[in-house]
């Protein structure tokens, strides 16, 4: 079929784009996604995180991007300088952060901004990091918001000054937090490493600015998720409530597959990396 035209296909994926923006959410769109998962429970907070935030990544890599390539070319130099300004934005946000959850909710915007930033460098690399980088983020940020719902049903807190010494009082919770917020800062042969990496490596070939920025999020990543887990897990016990259990048999079972996907996706990413670079190869993205 003939291309659209120019000018109608400015308007189609403004439109397309717009949408999409809001719901992956792009910095400055993102404002509704704190508080809704700070209202959600955690099993809405783990869906929308997992699954439906991922469908505005989807919407910009397989529809917006094919379907109107000379707007989406023109468009994706103002596209990925938003991206790297919601990695920065997010991470920064995440870092004033005393909620548990709310750090955890403003990582995703940070985290979902290297998604975005790899498809707007218009680099087959780039967009199969991207693609990665949607099924390693449902993988370690589900993994967080159970942990968040699990702290919260033993404590009803999620204030960080509340907690200290959990590695004392619940080694297997606090040696769970520790695993899945390395893998959520990038910590190489676990999941968040191998689609950072290209996403960054891409940036650079397009962009060195962006590339610098992205960097500078990863460095900002790993502050607000250390910090929180030293927080945590060291110092003095101290807890809202006196009887803080550790995880349970159930719990463990819902933790354990989450981990044991970060592990696998770090130490053998080009598993899952191949087919999507062969499904991505092509159009816009070489």
């Amino acid at each position: 079929a003939a291309p659209l035209p120019a000018h109608l296909q400015a308007w189609a994926f403004a439109a397309f784009a717009l949408a999409f923006a809001i719901k992956v959410p792009l910095f400055p769109l993102h404002t509704w996604l704190p508080q809704a998962h700070v209202e959600a429970p955690t099993a809405g907070s783990v869906i929308l995180a997992g699954v439906l935030l991922k469908m505005g990544v989807y919407g910009f890599l397989r529809i917006a991007f094919p379907l109107f390539p000379q707007a989406a070319t023109a468009a994706a130099p103002w596209l990925g300088g938003l991206a790297v300004v919601g990695i920065l934005y997010g991470a920064l946000m995440a870092l004033a952060q005393d909620d548990l959850k709310k750090l955890v909710a403003y990582s995703s915007v940070s985290h979902l901004g290297y998604c975005m930033l790899g498809i707007c460098t218009l680099r087959l690399a780039g967009a199969t990091g991207a693609a990665f980088l949607m099924l390693s983020h449902a993988v370690t940020t589900g993994a967080l918001f159970f942990l968040v719902g699990m702290l919260y049903e033993r404590s009803h807190s999620r204030r960080l000054a509340d907690f200290s010494g959990l590695a004392t009082k619940a080694p297997r919770f606090a040696a769970a937090f520790g695993f899945i917020a390395f893998a959520s800062a990038g910590v190489p042969g676990l999941c968040g490493f191998a689609g950072e990496l290209p996403v960054v490596a891409a940036a650079w070939k397009a962009r060195p600015s962006w590339a610098l920025g992205a960097a500078l999020g990863v460095v900002l990543g790993a502050a607000y998720l250390l910090r929180a887990y030293q927080r945590m897990a060291f110092g003095k016990v101290r807890c809202p409530q006196d009887h803080f259990p550790d995880l349970r048999v159930r719990e463990i079972l819902v933790l354990a597959p989450l981990m044991l996907l970060a592990l696998g996706l770090g130490l053998a990413p080009a598993f899952l990396m191949s087919p999507l670079g062969a499904c991505l190869a092509g159009g816009l993205f070489r």
